[in-house]
């Protein structure tokens, strides 16, 4: 008996349980009738072999199996399970995650976030990807810096030593389709790039500029080197950051490390003590030589200029001793007598001639041109001239030469006087 029999659930009652004008029966109830007629079957043929059992069997009435009964119920079954098994064919997709619908094991298609159906199993199956999620792998250590694996730590620069680095990568998917049907093992082979790109970068570096100045620059170079390599493999893998966690030398050379540390230190730091000296006596040196240039040029200006305006005094005193000889003479004698006297501490006195003396009271005119000049020093007002004495005439008239200061030769002088008189 089949869903399609045009009387099923119709006509007359066949025995089946079923009345007319009515729906399917029940699926317990022809699952009861089922097992109530199987056990009189094999019960009426258990009385068949024997006077007790047909007896037994004598009491029941006979079986009559219709096998429509039986096709109906499995039919139902049947389309229970393919309702099941269609509905095996959904799948939830998260909005961090891409799905792969693969029919008998072979790419078919992607699906975005949502609720999604694909053909049951085993015509189609999904996979879900994680594609926002940011992966991180460990080289050269394990969770922690002290968790050292040497084998991935070590490596050799240019100037041929070796260094301890550990540093940390970390990635998304980029493509889910080839990072799911291209590589057998992407995570593996990441972790195989960054050791190669690191190890290439490392080898064509000396060991200083590896560990001090150039760890962001090596980390940038790496994660480029990184990602071309990746690609060139079609791993479907975008680098986000390398990050270099820690760079030094091995244990065993760490001592005599240190020390040459500290010797360049050293060294750094009297070159720049050696600097700072040059930045404080340099500029000194420049200003003094500046100063003296400034100086130099300024003497010769003033040389220049004095001796322009000499010569042109000098000119000028040309044209009026053309005019005038004897007066031009006279007044240049009396100048350059004047100048000479006013320079000196010493004056001269002729004797020839009349044979008088001619005293001079040097230490009262000294004391009076003192006078005149502290007055307009000290902003008062300007003291009058001092008369000058007018000199004594004696009729002896020995050579002498006074000097300012000779209370000796003084005294001789006033004596002869008062003897002349």
């Amino acid at each position: 008996m089949s869903l399609n029999d045009p009387q099923w659930g119709r006509g007359s009652d066949d025995g089946g349980g079923r009345r007319p004008n009515q729906g399917p029966p029940d699926l317990e109830q022809l699952w009861r009738d089922l097992n109530r007629r199987l056990s009189g079957i094999f019960d009426r043929k258990r009385g068949g072999g024997g006077d007790h059992g047909g007896d037994r069997g004598s009491d029941r009435p006979p079986v009559q199996f219709n096998p429509r009964f039986l096709g109906g119920g499995i039919g139902l079954l049947l389309a229970l399970v393919v309702v099941v098994w269609l509905a095996s064919g959904f799948y939830i997709v998260d909005a961090s995650q891409r799905g792969l619908v693969l029919q008998f094991g072979r790419y078919k298609e992607s699906t975005d976030p949502g609720l999604r159906w694909r053909l049951p199993y085993p015509i189609q199956s999904h996979e879900l990807v994680n594609v926002s999620g940011v992966r991180t792998i460990e080289i050269g250590y394990r969770g922690s810096e002290k968790n050292k694996v040497l084998k991935e730590a070590l490596m050799l620069t240019d100037d041929e030593n070796i260094i301890n680095i550990q540093f940390a990568v970390q990635w998304f998917l980029n493509d889910p389709v080839e990072y799911v049907f291209n590589n057998r093992n992407p995570d593996e082979a990441v972790m195989q790039v960054a050791e190669t790109a690191i190890r290439e970068i490392v080898g064509k570096n000396k060991m200083d500029f590896v560990l001090y100045e150039g760890r962001e620059q090596i980390a940038a170079v790496a994660a480029k080197l990184m990602q071309d390599i990746l690609d060139r493999y079609q791993t479907g893998i975008l680098i986000s950051k390398v990050t270099m966690q820690n760079a030094q030398p091995p244990e065993q050379v760490q001592a005599a490390f240190d020390d040459a540390v500290k010797a360049s230190q050293d060294r750094e730091r009297q070159k720049n003590e050696g600097q700072a000296y040059a930045n404080d006596v340099i500029p000194k040196a420049r200003g003094t030589a500046a100063r003296l240039l400034e100086e130099a040029e300024g003497y010769q200006k003033r040389v220049t200029v004095s001796a322009e305006g000499d010569a042109s005094r000098f000119r000028q005193i040309v044209g009026e001793y053309a005019k005038a000889p004897e007066v031009t003479r006279s007044r240049m004698y009396i100048e350059t007598m004047q100048q000479v006297y006013s320079n000196t501490s010493k004056v001269l006195v002729d004797t020839k001639g009349q044979g008088n003396l001619l005293y001079l009271p040097l230490d009262k005119l000294l004391q009076a041109a003192g006078a005149v000049a502290a007055a307009p020093a000290a902003g008062g007002p300007e003291a009058p001239p001092a008369p000058r004495p007018s000199p004594t005439v004696s009729n002896e008239v020995p050579p002498q030469v006074v000097e300012k200061g000779d209370t000796r030769s003084r005294e001789t002088l006033r004596q002869r006087d008062r003897e002349a008189r």
